[in-house]
């Protein structure tokens, strides 16, 4: 089979898959999109009946583009970059390299419970570095500069970043697993849809910091002070990069939450420059101007 078949056979199979989705055609516990969609509806409802910033409207500033973004991030987008990852796996195993090659351990005996603890832990592990490096090289931030855009957070700004960050973080959970064999993906689903959860009430307008667990997990203000315009003395590339725990950020010195009030500017210097519209936010990061040329 050609690169090119193989390309459009796996992304009109993702997108059969998506439409199965929609029309309930996979089990509950698999339904990515209506399972998203039920989530941030209750996240959503939460904001609204306790929200932390009582200032912020229901729809607030910039909300459908969010609700765009997640739908766009999480479905669309990833029916084209499926064949990008199916081709480049088939390079791959015609070079020696498989999901046994690269394996550290086998789980494979390990209980079920376990082989999940681990995934979850590394992957997050691997998401913490990566988002660092978002931060701190330049080209990356570039791009990585639209999820900071956001002015009022809410739970869908989670999930509102650039296509290059798709091209990033996506293949660390095929790494991830291909460093534990014997892991089975097909319970991947369980951590996938924690992980979102965390991520969505950690933009949510929700005041929650979840006691000495803030040590372990991240939260609604840990997060908000990631989101800060102005960023203190030694941290002046970010802080908190934490996606779903936190105790990283606490181990390598990147923790930052001087107090909880909500009330701090949010975004980056410049970020008057990032354009307003979806289509042209999906080109910045290659043009000039976003270069600072």
């Amino acid at each position: 089979m050609s690169s090119i078949q193989l390309f459009f056979d796996t992304a009109i199979g993702t997108s059969q898959w998506v439409g199965r989705n929609i029309i309930f055609d996979v089990p509950w516990s698999q339904n990515y999109f209506w399972g998203l969609t039920i989530l941030s509806l209750i996240v959503w409802g939460l904001e609204l009946r306790f929200p932390w910033r009582k200032n912020q409207s229901t729809f607030r500033h910039d909300f459908w583009l969010d609700a765009f973004y997640m739908y766009f991030n999480f479905f669309i987008f990833s029916i084209v970059i499926s064949g990008v990852y199916a081709v480049l796996a088939t390079h791959m195993e015609s070079i020696g390299i498989d999901m046994e090659s690269l394996a550290l351990i086998d789980m494979s005996n390990w209980p079920a419970a376990l082989q999940l603890l681990v995934f979850f832990i590394l992957l997050d592990f691997l998401q913490w570095l990566t988002h660092l490096t978002l931060h701190r090289v330049n080209v990356f931030w570039r791009f990585h500069q639209v999820h900071h855009s956001i002015k009022e957070m809410g739970f869908a700004g989670h999930l509102r970043y650039h296509w290059m960050e798709n091209v990033l973080y996506k293949p660390l959970k095929t790494f991830g697993i291909m460093l534990i064999g014997g892991f089975e993906p097909s319970q991947a689903f369980i951590v996938h849809f924690f992980t979102i959860t965390i991520g969505h009430i950690n933009h949510s307008n929700l005041k929650l910091s979840y006691g000495p667990l803030k040590y372990v997990f991240n939260n609604p203000v840990m997060h908000l002070y990631h989101h800060a315009r102005d960023l203190p003395k030694g941290m002046e590339h970010g802080m908190n990069y934490g996606l779903t725990l936190s105790l990283w950020d606490y181990i390598f010195g990147t923790a930052y939450v001087p107090e909880d009030s909500g009330d701090i500017l949010l975004g980056y210097k410049g970020d008057e420059k990032m354009p307003k519209h979806f289509s042209k936010q999906m080109l910045h990061g290659f043009s000039r101007q976003s270069r600072g040329e």
